[in-house]
Order: C-alpha cells, then sequence, then structure tokens
C-alpha cells in the first residue's frame, strides 16, 4: 500500500492547532483531516459509532485501536468522494496521532514528512489562551483552571513523547505565541521550500 505525504500540526491544547490546520485545507493540493471532525462527523447508529459513544458518554478517552479505526474510515471516504485526491493532495494531520501507539498503528498509511511544532513553554500564557476560548466557545466547564492543566498534564504525559518518536530531523519547531498570521507563514515558507527540495522541477506525486 502506497504511504499518504503528510504534515503534522502539533502541540499542547491551545497552541493553535486546529487553526492552522484549517487554514492549510484551504490551500489548494493540502486536505486537511483533524481528529475532532472525525469523531463529530461519526453516525452514532453504527456499532463503531456505539463504542466511540460509550467512552466519550463516560469522559473517557476513545481506546487507540478505535480512534484509528474511525480514522481510517473517514480518510477512505474523503478518497471515495474525491474531497482527497491523494496522488496530488498532501494530508494536513492535527489531534492525530495522539500517542506514540497511534503513531506505530499509523506508520503503514501515513509517510509523515514534516511535524510543525507549536510551541509555547509559557504554560500560564496557554490557560490563559484556553480559558478565553472557552468562554468566548460558551464552554464554560472548559473554562475550569484545573481541567485545563489536567489535559495539559495529559499532553506531557502522553502525547508529547511523539516528538523524539519521530525525530528532531523532522520537527520544525514554531512559536504559537506569535499571531495566527505570522505562525502560519512560518508553516507556508517550509511547505514551499520542502515541496521545491523534494519535487524540484519534475512535478510531484503525493503518493510514495
Amino acid at each position: 500500500m502506497s504511504k499518504y505525504q503528510t504534515y503534522l500540526i502539533f502541540g499542547a491544547p491551545g497552541s493553535g492547532k486546529g487553526t492552522q490546520g484549517r487554514a492549510l485545507g484551504t490551500v489548494p493540493g493540502y486536505y486537511h483531516c483533524a481528529c475532532g471532525d472525525v469523531f463529530r462527523a461519526l453516525d452514532l447508529r453504527t456499532p463503531l459509532g456505539q463504542k466511540f459513544l460509550e467512552y466519550s458518554s463516560r469522559g473517557e478517552l476513545v481506546p487507540d485501536e478505535i480512534t484509528v479505526q474511525l480514522w481510517k474510515i473517514r480518510i477512505d471516504q474523503s478518497v471515495e468522494s474525491h474531497a482527497f485526491h491523494p496522488d496530488h493532495d498532501f494530508l494536513v494531520l492535527d489531534g492525530i496521532p495522539r500517542n506514540v501507539h497511534q503513531a506505530q498503528m499509523l506508520d503503514d498509511t501515513v509517510r509523515v514528512r514534516r511535524i510543525f511544532h507549536l510551541s509555547c513553554p509559557d504554560r500560564a500564557k496557554l490557560v490563559e489562551r484556553l480559558k478565553r476560548r472557552a468562554l468566548r466557545d460558551n464552554r464554560f466547564d472548559d473554562a475550569n483552571e484545573e481541567v485545563i492543566r489536567h489535559r495539559l498534564e495529559t499532553y506531557d504525559q502522553e502525547s508529547r513523547p511523539l516528538l523524539a518518536y519521530y525525530g528532531e530531523d523532522r520537527i520544525v519547531h514554531v512559536d504559537a505565541m506569535q499571531s495566527p498570521v505570522d505562525v502560519l507563514g512560518t508553516i507556508v515558507q517550509v511547505l514551499v521550500d520542502d515541496r521545491r527540495n523534494h519535487f524540484g522541477e519534475e512535478g510531484f506525486s503525493a503518493v510514495t
């Protein structure tokens, strides 16, 4: 099976992954798929949907096997509907893989070219950003500082090891506290250079 040429938007909660992923998804030649969108589009009447509901209704994380299976179904549907053209589109992911185990499960499906690490070492700023977002979106439970800090601790324990798994040579560290436009500008410049260096003047195929 050919692997999808993939870029990961990676970072702690509040770092702006969704904002950057959605922006890149509007650029021709890039298809954005967020894990949250996969869950929201799920048909809860199906057996897999029922399994998802079983965990989410208890406030528990969905097991890796179910998460990856749901993601693969969504990608297959995107190919079949011609929303994603793997022969000339790059895949942009955020929210998946969430941990090293998920990354290992996806190794036969995606070829990760770069990881854009939206970095914010100042956790106090992230906490404030998440509080503002929760209030803006009327998600008042998410504005609780204890809940926010628990989410950041979970990220440090489960997700951050992905950086070591993929290796420093593929990581692009981006200051997440810049304006969204400046963050996007940094990412786009790397994408342009990467595309030029890899494909040169001969065109390209986004699947290897």
